[in-house]
């Protein structure tokens, strides 16, 4: 059938549309295009037109719920334009039907769902709305919409989330991080639902029950919360050699970041790039913070679990609201169809990775997150992500683990948000208009006019109608065109055995210091494993295949003799094209730049005003923050008769969350914090957790009273101004890796 001009013309009509409410026509934008159910109702006086009287008040405030299809393209709730509604897609004409269509599972899901199912709660996480912004080089890989206009900021909304605990556990607990980007584009919602860690732990979605049962709290007892140190983890993990890479980054520092902003993202599977030429490559999707990378340490994150478990949450909060937005490099690694062989893994296996030093990571677009959402149930909470949210010019791979996860989300979706109208919420509306014949059902807002509720029909004259494909963004959607000849069979690729050269490779990639932090976290994690058995099944028959001088010292710290060579075989032991890839220590992307760093200034009465003022000053003109940190919020009576105002308390605001500390100067004030107990601490703890340390003049007798050792990271001066280079080179280098051995004999 032909085109409709009226909802598939490129430019003109998007134009036009951009005038309209993203789901009903006849309600407007705001002027500056904003999508009305998501951004904040601070522009005017609502709910405030008297009521006239008339009979019709209720009559007109149901009018912005009433949709009506005439005129319009047949598309999905998503918004994407459907091309063929007639027949689902197969393996062949007459093969099974495919897992992965999710046109056909969405439709017969909304149907078998409209009767009202039942709802249940999601995990912990924060987010934040931004904007993408496409460079030049884009629509080179992609026919997509989103990538084809540099000048056009596609809105973005963005959840990042822990995996194994509740909505009410810990920020800082060793974990993987979700990392889920809804981009609300003129042709549909794309979600890129990845993580923090490019790859899983398992190979196919048939395991992904068991890993979660698993991972997940106890069921006897429902203990430990957000950990994975306990003894149903490390069985699953140690019966699957499968999942050995992605347990060894979790173990890396990686399994904790300092800041959301200084954590990678990862669409972790590959995917598919469809250009207008119809040609397809394979992808993985890279997300580069602009601001580096960088981690906590394991106590420092241990620590922060009593004293701020929102760490990373509020940090993101407040920054956001201080108007230091996040900021991130879209990237990809491109894989040309003739050279999906070429590697000594499978590129389909979603435990690998591709190395960066064989493929490098191109940037084609950029991610800034500016602003907070108003309500957390409401955005944060009832947001629904699904990987199967694509666009055209973006498509699947058979990755058996993301084939599952196309079925999976969209039912977990269904049951969490109280059935199958859940994209009508506020949030998870595209900013499209979307039109199908799918009706009622719990939480329905669509007052759906016309008589016809099928495809095709004559009653409302065909509306609403399919698309056909088309080589830009805006024609139906169509699956890639991929030539499939097999038995239907329950197995997995030979390509799949390789389970320990990449989690060798990424151990090999680390610095001295990163492998000291993995062995620690090892020998921690096992020692809460009850089971002797399960410990001496990881130390002796997975360790020893990532390297055998891991599994020695964590062998050591067990009491478990390990072997001398590693026992298994050829196949699962597999071969790497590169030993290293410095892509993958985290200390190869350290910050560029102090920008939203927090240094704390500990002072009492008698301080030194000049200190004070000088290094605020010196931190703000690099985008830094300085906090006045006193013995209690009582002001301070600076030695000069300032009196300055603290913005927290040695135990309201503690070492562990900046990032380095100012002793001021002032006779007084370095008296009264050397007299306690607290300021003392404060110090200690700071050096042990590597952090540079600032002592002007009479400073540096807080430090000998702390017993904290005069070495590099420990900065004494007589002048204020001569402290500003050395403490943003130390910032710079986000810790003191020097003193890493020697830190944990302070007592702190």
């Amino acid at each position: 059938m032909a085109s409709n001009e009226h909802d598939s013309a490129p430019s003109s009509q998007s134009n036009a549309d951009s005038a309209k409410c993203p789901y009903h026509e006849g309600q407007n934008r705001s002027a500056e295009g904003e999508n009305p159910y998501t951004h904040p109702n601070r522009n005017g006086p609502h709910d405030t037109k008297p009521n006239a009287g008339d009979g019709h008040a209720k009559d007109e405030a149901l009018q912005t719920y009433r949709a009506d299809a005439e005129g319009h393209d047949l598309r999905t709730n998503q918004g994407l334009r459907i091309a063929d509604n007639h027949n689902s897609l197969k393996a062949g004409e007459r093969g099974p039907t495919l897992m992965e269509d999710f046109i056909f599972r969405e439709k017969m899901n909304h149907f078998d769902n409209e009767r009202i199912p039942e709802r249940i709660v999601h995990a912990r996480g924060a987010a934040a709305h931004g904007y993408f912004q496409a460079y030049d080089n884009a629509a080179r890989y992609s026919k997509a919409g989103v990538f084809s206009d540099p000048s056009k900021k596609t809105p973005v909304f963005v959840r990042f989330s822990t995996v194994q605990g509740s909505r009410g556990s810990n920020d800082t607990v060793r974990d993987v991080r979700g990392f889920a980007t809804k981009f609300y584009t003129d042709d549909g919602n794309w979600d890129l639902v990845g993580n923090d860690i490019p790859v899983f732990f398992i190979q196919d979605a048939m395991k992904f029950p068991d890993f979660v049962h698993a991972v997940k709290p106890e069921p006897h007892n429902e203990i430990p919360q957000g950990q994975s140190a306990h003894d149903t983890f490390w069985d699953f993990v140690s019966l699957m050699p499968e999942t050995t890479h992605t347990v060894l980054w979790t173990m890396s520092d990686r399994a904790f970041p300092r800041h959301y902003r200084n954590m990678e993202g990862f669409g972790v599977h590959t995917f598919r790039l469809i250009d207008r030429e119809g040609v397809s490559r394979f992808v993985k999707f890279h997300w580069k913070p602009v601001a580096g990378t960088c981690s906590l340490i394991w106590d420092e994150a241990q620590k922060l679990w009593g004293r701020d478990p929102d760490f990373n949450r509020r940090m993101m909060w407040d920054d956001i609201k201080s108007g230091a937005p996040l900021e991130w490099e879209l990237g990809i690694q491109v894989v040309e169809e003739k050279d999906e062989h070429s590697f000594d893994f499978d590129i389909l296996d979603p435990t690998k990775l591709i190395p960066e030093s064989l493929v490098p990571v191109v940037p084609i677009g950029k991610m800034v997150l500016d602003r907070n959402p108003d309500n957390y149930f409401a955005e944060t909470e009832q947001v629904a992500f699904n990987p199967a949210n694509i666009v055209p010019g973006i498509d699947f791979s058979n990755d058996p683990l993301l084939q599952g996860r196309l079925f999976s989300y969209l039912d977990t979706q269904m049951l969490r948000l109280g059935g199958p109208n859940f994209h009508e919420i506020p949030i998870n509306q595209p900013v499209c208009p979307f039109h199908n014949n799918q009706r009622d059902a719990q939480h329905r807002q669509t007052i759906n006019t016309g008589q016809a509720s099928y495809e095709p029909n004559s009653i409302d004259g065909g509306w609403p109608a399919e698309t056909p494909p088309s080589q830009d963004a805006h024609g139906g959607f169509e699956p890639y065109h991929e030539r499939i000849e097999a038995h239907k069979v329950r197995a997995r690729s030979a390509s799949f055995g390789d389970h320990y050269s990449q989690a060798t490779l990424f151990w090999n990639s680390q610095t001295d210091v990163e492998k000291e932090h993995i062995i620690a976290a090892y020998t921690f994690e096992l020692s809460k494993v009850e089971r002797p058995w399960i410990r001496e099944r990881v130390i002796t028959e997975i360790l020893p295949n990532i390297d055998l001088e891991l599994a020695r010292r964590v062998g050591e710290n067990h009491g478990i003799e390990t072997p001398t060579s590693k026992p298994a075989p050829d196949g699962e032991l597999g071969t790497s094209q590169v030993d290293s890839d410095p892509a993958l220590s985290l200390m190869t992307r350290l910050p560029d730049s102090i920008a939203t760093r927090k240094v704390a200034i500990l002072a009492a009465d008698g301080v030194a005003m000049e200190d004070v003022r000088s290094i605020k000053e010196q931190l703000a003109a690099e985008g830094a923050e300085g906090l006045l940190i006193a013995p209690s919020m009582a002001p301070i009576k600076a030695g000069d008769g300032t009196m300055l105002s603290p913005d927290a308390m040695l135990n309201g605001l503690p070492s562990v969350t900046v990032d380095a500390v100012v002793v001021a100067g002032g006779v007084g004030s370095v008296e009264a914090l050397s007299g306690s107990g607290l300021g003392l601490y404060y110090v200690q703890e700071a050096y042990k957790h590597l952090k540079p340390i600032v002592a002007i003049c009479e400073g540096k007798e807080l430090l000998a009273a702390a017993r904290v050792p005069v070495e590099e990271g420990v900065i004494l001066v007589d002048d204020v101004l001569a402290a500003s280079l050395p403490l943003r080179d130390a910032l710079m280098a986000h810790r003191v890796w020097s003193r890493d051995a020697r830190a944990n004999q302070m007592p702190a």
